[in-house]
C-alpha cells in the first residue's frame, strides 16, 4: 500500500487572528510531503509512527462526531500489517506536518467522504473544515481544521471569517523578481498546544484583547487583500505594521535568540518577521522587498525561499 501524498502548508496571514474571525491566507507548500505506506521495511522512525496512528485510530474510535464516519476495520487491519505516515514534513515547525497526517487519513478511511473534484460550495469547504478540527484537535486540544484543509485540498485557501471560507487564486510568482517570502529555520522544534494556552491567557486582559481587535486584526487583514491584489508597495509596509504588533505583544512566541533579528528586520527596513503558525520554534515567516539584501543580512541563517514576488 501506498496512499497518494498530502503536502505541507504555510499559513501567509492569520495566526491567532483567525481564532477571532480575521482574513486569513493559506497556500499549499509543495517542498515536503507525506503519504501512508505499509512497507516491509522496520525501522524505528516507521514503528514510532504506527503508535502514535494507533492512540489515532483509538482517537477517531471514540470520536462522537454525527458528520464523519470512518472504515475502523480497515484502518486497525492496516496498522496491524505496520502502516505508518511516511513524512518529509519536519514536525513542530508551523507548516502542518499534523495536518497532512490528517488529510490523508480522512482521504483514505472515510465513508462518504467529500472529494477534490466536487463543486467545493461554501457549506462543502466548512463541513471539511470541521470534521478537520474534530480530527486534529487529537494532536494540539484545539484546532482550526484549517492545516489539514489546505492539505488535502492543495489549492490556496482564503479564510474570510470562521464562517466564510473558500479557495482562492493567488498572484503568480516573479521568479527574476526581488521581493520574496522566506522561512527562516529557527532550529527549534514547537508545540502548538502550550502557545495556545499562553494566547488564550492573554485574551483574558482587556489591553491585549483591544490590542488584537484595534491592530493586529486590522492589519493581518490588509496584508492580506494587498497580497491577492498584488499591491507591493502597501503589501510590505502592512507586514511591517505587523512585524512590529507581533514583536511587542507575541514575545513568547518568539525564541529569544531571534528578538534582536527581528528587530533588526523592522529598523532595516530590509526584511519583516511575522509568526508561522502558533511559534514558540520551528519556522519563522519573514517577508523581504530585496531577498539577496535580506540574506546579507540574515547570513548564518538557513533560509528557504517560498515565493517570489
Amino acid at each position: 500500500m501506498k496512499g497518494p501524498l498530502f503536502y505541507s502548508k504555510i499559513l501567509l496571514f492569520g495566526e491567532y487572528g483567525i481564532i477571532k474571525d480575521s482574513k486569513g491566507l493559506s497556500i499549499p507548500y509543495n517542498f515536503y510531503n507525506g503519504a501512508l505506506k505499509i512497507t516491509d521495511t522496520n525501522t524505528e522512525v516507521a514503528k514510532d509512527s504506527n503508535a502514535k496512528l494507533f492512540k489515532f485510530y483509538n482517537y477517531l474510535k471514540n470520536l462522537n462526531s454525527p458528520i464523519v464516519n470512518f472504515n475502523l476495520d480497515k484502518f486497525h487491519n492496516d496498522l496491524q500489517l505496520g502502516m505508518h505516515f511516511d513524512s518529509s514534513i519536519p514536525e513542530g515547525y508551523g507548516v502542518g506536518s499534523s495536518g497532512a497526517l490528517v488529510a490523508a487519513i480522512y482521504d483514505y478511511y472515510a465513508n462518504d467522504k467529500i472529494t477534490v473534484l466536487e463543486n467545493l460550495t461554501r457549506e462543502k469547504l466548512l463541513k471539511l473544515k470541521d470534521i478537520f478540527s474534530n480530527m486534529e484537535s487529537f494532536f494540539h486540544g484545539k484546532s482550526s481544521g484549517l492545516d489539514p484543509l489546505n492539505s488535502y485540498l492543495s489549492i490556496p485557501i482564503l479564510i474570510n471569517s470562521k464562517k466564510d471560507i473558500k479557495v482562492t487564486g493567488i498572484p503568480s510568482q516573479q521568479r527574476v523578481g526581488e521581493g520574496a517570502v522566506f522561512l527562516l529555520d529557527s532550529g527549534e522544534v514547537s508545540t502548538t498546544a502550550p502557545m495556545i494556552n499562553i494566547f488564550m491567557e492573554k485574551m483574558k486582559k482587556d489591553g491585549f484583547r483591544k490590542m488584537l481587535n484595534e491592530k493586529f486584526i486590522k492589519y493581518t487583514n490588509k496584508c492580506v487583500e494587498d497580497f491577492l491584489n498584488g499591491d507591493l508597495g502597501s503589501l510590505f509596509q502592512n507586514t511591517k505594521n505587523l512585524s512590529k504588533i507581533v514583536f511587542d505583544n507575541f514575545k513568547p512566541m518568539i525564541p529569544n535568540k531571534y528578538h534582536s533579528l527581528w528587530k533588526k528586520g523592522i529598523e532595516n527596513d530590509s526584511y519583516f518577521l511575522k509568526l508561522c503558525g502558533s511559534g514558540g520554534g520551528g519556522y519563522i515567516l519573514g517577508f523581504a522587498k530585496d531577498i539577496e539584501k535580506a540574506k546579507k543580512e540574515l547570513i548564518g541563517h538557513k533560509i528557504e525561499v517560498v515565493y517570489h514576488f
